[in-house]
């Protein structure tokens, strides 16, 4: 198949099952049985399909399945989605095929199957090295399950693996969190992902009185991972996410550059050919229309589609883009939208350099050491300007 002329495309497929939510999470995810997740399962395969017709002049790039718990699938259920993945798209030779996984959800033998389906980058979702700061979370595993799925993992053949950790937990200590730190690191994974608990509406934790650490500590944690971390050979090429040379999370790139994605399952969100929509969040509907035999030009479950106009799609450009460490090129935002981004946000531009937030050097617009820690102000003047 001739794929020169052919766009980039990255793939997401939400997978919304857990054994049990934590108590911090406000992701669209629910325990189910296995019947149900079969049902669910085969809706994914059709819409899989349907949209085929639609990427036909994209190259896949890169493939996510996340969550929920995608390792709650079975060897058959993940083979059967890459063999449809595979049969309708043109998905690249060295396409990044990512799954999240949780240790108490996985197995060698598990773990094997979805290296041989073609699952060639895993994260799995650690929090913290304390299980007295996982059961705070209400995470299902514990250390030494970790532990297991990490050797597991690289049994199977996983030469690509991603550890997420939290900061900021109920309990947590600086002393702690340098120790889950500095015992993530003697694992030598390819990517840390390092987050700081936020605490939402609708959670368990939002009712909650939690004993967390103040700010000064938070900020202190932040700094240590970024010091920490670089020591250790891992870059950080983005705000919460650090790699060793060469194995930055392609997937994370495409949101994060503007690159088109499209988003399979319930909830799952896209930007494709300048829109941006969503897919219904109730399962339930979702398998019935994806049950159809009769499909309209425009797929039922989508909502909330919106054509985002120049200044949207420059806003986005910019707040985006300053997630990355290495920032936002003058050059690229010119070659996208003909015109100078002086032109377009000389206040804000100004006011942020002149804080101290904003460094510009080489043509280059990025967030200076004191703008990572004031990151959110920062790319939301490009909404308020």
């Amino acid at each position: 198949m001739k794929t020169r002329n052919k766009q980039p495309l990255s793939i997401y497929v939400h997978i919304p099952f857990c054994k049990r939510k934590c108590l911090y999470c406000d992701f669209l995810s629910a325990p189910a049985c296995y019947q149900e997740r079969e049902s669910y399962v085969k809706a994914l395969l059709r819409e899989i399909s349907m949209m085929a017709d639609k990427c036909r002049d994209y190259q896949v790039i890169s493939l996510f399945f996340g969550g929920g718990t995608p390792s709650l699938l079975s060897k058959s259920q993940m083979e059967r989605i890459m063999k449809v993945v595979r049969k309708n798209y043109d998905l690249a030779e060295n396409a990044e095929i990512s799954m999240e996984c949780n240790p108490a959800t996985a197995s060698f033998e598990k773990l094997k199957a979805y290296r041989e389906s073609g699952i060639n980058r895993l994260s799995i979702g650690l929090q913290s090295a304390y299980d007295k700061e996982l059961k705070a979370l209400g995470r299902i595993h514990n250390y030494r399950q970790f532990l297991q799925t990490y050797e597991d993992a690289r049994k199977a053949g996983f030469t690509n693996i991603n550890i997420d950790l939290m900061s900021a937990l109920p309990g947590q200590t600086l002393v702690s969190y340098e120790d889950t730190l500095q015992k993530v690191m003697a694992l030598h994974p390819e990517h840390i992902s390092a987050y700081s608990l936020i605490i939402e509406e609708g959670t368990p934790f939002y009712d909650m009185e939690l004993s967390l650490p103040d700010e000064d500590t938070e900020r202190r944690m932040y700094h240590r991972t970024n010091t920490l971390l670089q020591k250790s050979g891992y870059s950080r090429y983005e705000i919460s996410n650090f790699a060793k040379k060469g194995y930055e999370c392609r997937h994370n790139l495409t949101y994060w550059t503007g690159i088109d994605y499209v988003g399979f399952g319930i909830g799952a969100a896209s930007y494709f050919q300048g829109y941006r929509y969503k897919n219904i969040s109730d399962i339930s509907r979702y398998i019935e229309m994806c049950s159809c035999s009769f499909m309209p030009q425009e797929a039922p479950w989508h909502e909330e589609r919106q054509l985002l106009t120049v200044e949207e799609k420059m806003e986005e450009f910019m707040f985006l883009g300053l997630r990355l460490k290495a920032g936002i090129s003058e050059e690229t935002f010119y070659e996208t939208f003909q015109r100078n981004v002086d032109d377009v946000y000389p206040d804000v531009l100004k006011r942020l350099t002149e804080e101290g937030v904003l460094v510009r050097k080489n043509h280059r617009i990025y967030l200076s050491k004191k703008g990572t820690d004031v990151a959110n102000y920062a790319m939301a003047q490009f909404l308020l300007n």
